[in-house]
């Protein structure tokens, strides 16, 4: 079995058992990343190795191809960051993807969501010469120097789940529409909540093109469906667990009135339940928002959290890839394409939409495995 880096969540388990402050916490939530990582890989990420190469395609035989040609592009696929669940499923599909497509495929993100430490990686992935890089921005405006470079340089640059300025990519992979997502999330919430009360919301960073356009139509949509709700707070958690855990904690103790969560990254929903949990105000505080079926499924059966909403990360891996090699062909995606493995996209100008989202609640949640 292969080994992958899953850093991040190895530097929560030192801090956790670091923090004596924190002893609860980590008592919690310690078997949770053990099984993480367990299941996610089998060794530290070594500080030394800035990426891995998960699929080597001209190591196959050509012939075998879906296309029946021989194709020797190398393809990099950076995420926000590495070692979460979300995007251990985008790499699987991409890994997936590269043994199909017969394509070089290297998955390289930071351990933590840092823009900085994002660009550090592509950087080094421009003087590699790969044909495409692929990037989940962490912040739009701070990536374009970098990512001009790698035009400059002859690399096409797209975007997938997060946006960087359009002047500096061919395409952007988005996995729902914007606005149909934020104001869905906010129907979930209130349609638990009652219509009233204070709630609160989890974000992974504002500065992040995609959480910023679901936060805005998520306030959209309270403002103008839902007056009697009242939004107390906006949490940035820089998609970290344990301060998800701890925010989410705060939230419970400094606002006695509240009456739901919602999370709007992976790792909010399930540190939001557990906190929710921990408090004994299971099915008493509303806890809802984007995340994966399997960080969900225990909350959800035991009422700590009521709704999720997600798509297949793993598709928008296969995907991102299977785009990024039809445009190297030059060939651009066609509005109700039909993409194998993934069905009909919608084409927005430059804009690629994969689908529309999945809700998880207890009465579903075991039909889904991701």
């Amino acid at each position: 079995m292969d080994c992958f880096p899953v850093s991040s969540f190895y530097q929560y388990f030192i801090v956790l058992t670091c923090e004596v402050v924190h002893i609860k916490v980590t008592l919690k939530l310690l078997a949770g990343f053990l099984l993480i990582f367990v299941v996610s890989g089998c060794s530290y990420w070594d500080h030394t190795e800035k990426y891995q190469i998960i699929f080597n395609g001209e190591k196959k035989d050509a012939q075998n191809s879906e296309s029946g040609t021989k194709n020797d592009f190398t393809i990099a696929i950076v995420p926000k960051v590495s070692g979460i669940p979300y995007f251990n499923a985008v790499e699987e599909g991409a890994l997936e993807a590269g043994k199909k497509l017969k394509v070089t495929v290297i998955f390289a993100g930071p351990p933590i969501a840092d823009w900085k430490q994002q660009m550090n990686i592509i950087e080094d992935l421009v003087q590699k010469d790969v044909d495409l890089i692929a990037v989940s921005a962490n912040d739009p405006m701070m990536l374009r120097p970098i990512l001009q470079k790698a035009e400059q340089k002859g690399i096409k640059v797209i975007t997938w789940d997060s946006d960087t300025t359009s002047e500096q990519r061919d395409l952007f992979i988005n996995m729902v529409d914007p606005e149909k997502l934020g104001r869905h999330l906010m129907d979930n919430l209130a349609s638990r909540m009652g219509e009233t009360g204070d709630f609160a919301i989890m974000t992974g960073s504002q500065d992040a093109a995609n959480l910023s356009e679901w936060l805005k139509w998520i306030k959209v949509q309270q403002k103008q469906v839902y007056p009697n709700m009242n939004l107390i707070e906006v949490v940035e958690t820089e998609d970290n667990p344990q301060k998800s855990y701890l925010e989410a904690e705060r939230l419970l103790k400094n606002y006695p009135n509240l009456k739901g969560i919602l999370g709007s990254s992976s790792v909010g929903p399930p540190a939001a339940a557990q906190a929710v949990k921990d408090a004994g105000k299971s099915g008493e505080v509303v806890v809802t928002g984007l995340s994966t079926p399997n960080l969900m499924r225990t909350f959800l059966k035991d009422n700590s959290a009521q709704i999720v909403t997600l798509w297949s990360p793993k598709k928008l891996g296969y995907l991102t890839v299977s785009v990024a090699k039809d445009l190297l062909n030059g060939q651009t995606p066609k509005d109700g394409q039909h993409i194998k493995n993934i069905g009909n996209i919608k084409v927005e100008g430059d804009t690629v939409i994969m689908g529309l989202p999945i809700d998880f609640t207890r009465e579903n949640i075991d039909q889904y495995d991701f």
